[in-house]
């Protein structure tokens, strides 16, 4: 504690930045001091994601994680420790108060058109369809036999699923669908582990670090390349300035092809996710991840054996694996991509995300993330209404004069390959001449 930093309850703004340590963290909601060293350690989305925002006012991503924010307040009550001293503004450090306001009262506006109000309808018929491609594909084979043509368009059927199981899990996942988190966490494990084998707290733990604290180092896991590739314009020249050389980072924008899109989920994320459930004692996501594997050799050893159902639910993930990068990639990779700066929430996602032009394809495709911005900056809000909330949005931007990038889906997917030449040629210069 620092002398003179709290009276009566009043906390100065250097205190709580000052508590940001590991083992001491305290965060601003609503100018309302908090204590959460010991509550990271029980935060249902993880003790990472609540941390990031340690020493910080986490009001508007506060807002934006939590539906029902007068329940999640209750919890928040035994760890109050006092509030801001009335000399100390509302915003901190490199936050702009004009945009908080701002974004604040669009977020209201669009509450008050119902915008965060799910269509059940919508979500059943997507559920619908992938329950049919699964059943199709099964049901041809039975039927037609395991000649290569078939097989190879029982594959594309059940990437297909998989890959738009993989967009409905992250409605779920964003509690985006029904008004009751009970029923989004159910309904997540449900269909990210029984219809896709995978676990829905590794999941959360991953992804909301990521809404968090987009394309930021060290905090962003999806920014973590593990010195495979370096992204950016800061990593390449720290890297090449340090003589890091891991990889021939110059020539990442070949070897992607090679390592990213057919290998990031059938080999790092299962290992990850495997290692996660077992390491963590995660029974529960365990059941319901073997209930997949069960389910699908159940139905698949009868017509392949043993070694063909490994083979095509291996060929199923590479497909999927693909479609999974490509998407996700291109909405983030090209952006800035650095350390912390202490934005604002729109400035920070702003600065992270970029839009894909809307068609039905474009839509379906990408699970609506060709929206990516508006998906950030409202996480919780059903992926069908991001079309309604995007003119204000753009809108918001420029008054603020903040670039809302729009591209075509061929450019958003050339420009991951063009960002990881950048990155790799800023690399080069540095570890040659710097």
């Amino acid at each position: 504690m620092l002398s003179g930093a709290t009276v009566s309850g009043l906390i100065a703004a250097f205190e709580v930045q000052s508590h940001s340590s590991r083992n001491d963290q305290w965060l601003v909601i609503d100018r309302k001091v908090y204590n959460i060293t010991q509550w990271a350690k029980r935060h249902p989305g993880g003790f990472r994601v609540i941390s990031h925002y340690a020493g910080e006012d986490a009001t508007e991503a506060f807002t934006a994680f939590h539906p029902d924010l007068t329940f999640v307040r209750k919890f928040l009550k035994p760890l109050l420790i006092g509030e801001l001293a009335a000399t100390e503004p509302s915003q901190d450090r490199n936050k702009n108060a004009a945009i908080i306001r701002d974004f604040h009262s669009l977020r209201a506006q669009a509450e008050s058109e119902g915008l965060f109000r799910a269509r059940p309808l919508f979500f059943c018929l997507h559920l619908g369809h992938i329950v049919l491609l699964e059943a199709l594909a099964w049901l041809m084979i039975w039927l037609w036999g395991t000649n290569w043509i078939l097989t190879s368009l029982c594959a594309v059927m059940l990437a297909t699923a998989q890959s738009q199981a993989g967009w409905l899990q992250h409605d779920f996942g964003h509690l985006s669908v029904f008004k009751k988190s009970r029923w989004n966490h159910l309904l997540h494990k449900f269909i990210i582990g029984h219809l896709k084998g995978a676990s829905a707290n590794w999941w959360n733990h991953r992804h909301f670090q990521h809404h968090a604290k987009p394309n930021i180092f060290r905090k962003d896991p999806d920014v973590n390349m593990l010195s495979v590739f370096v992204v950016g314009t800061t990593q390449p020249v720290e890297y090449g300035i340090k003589k890091i050389k891991h990889m021939p980072y110059n020539h990442q924008h070949q070897y992607f092809f090679l390592v990213g899109p057919p290998l990031l989920i059938p080999v790092f994320f299962h290992i990850q996710i495997m290692h996660t459930m077992i390491s963590r004692h995660d029974w529960v996501d365990l059941v319901w991840s073997m209930s997949y594997y069960l389910r699908y050799f159940s139905c698949y050893i009868p017509l392949y054996g043993l070694f063909g159902s490994l083979a095509l639910i291996s060929f199923v993930r590479f497909l999927e694996s693909h479609w999974f990068v490509w998407v996700t990639q291109m909405n983030h990779l090209p952006m800035d991509i650095d350390h912390e700066k202490h934005q604002d929430w729109l400035t920070m996602q702003l600065q992270a995300t970029c839009n894909i032009e809307q068609s039905f394809f474009n839509d379906w495709f990408s699970g609506h993330l060709n929206f990516q911005i508006e998906h950030h900056l409202f996480p919780t809000m059903p992926r069908h209404n991001y079309h309604l909330v995007a003119p204000q949005v753009r809108a918001l931007c420029e008054k603020h004069g903040i670039p809302y990038q729009m591209k075509t889906l061929r450019q958003g997917l050339v420009d991951i390959v063009k960002s990881l030449k950048n990155s790799g040629d800023l690399w080069l210069d540095a570890y040659l001449h710097k």
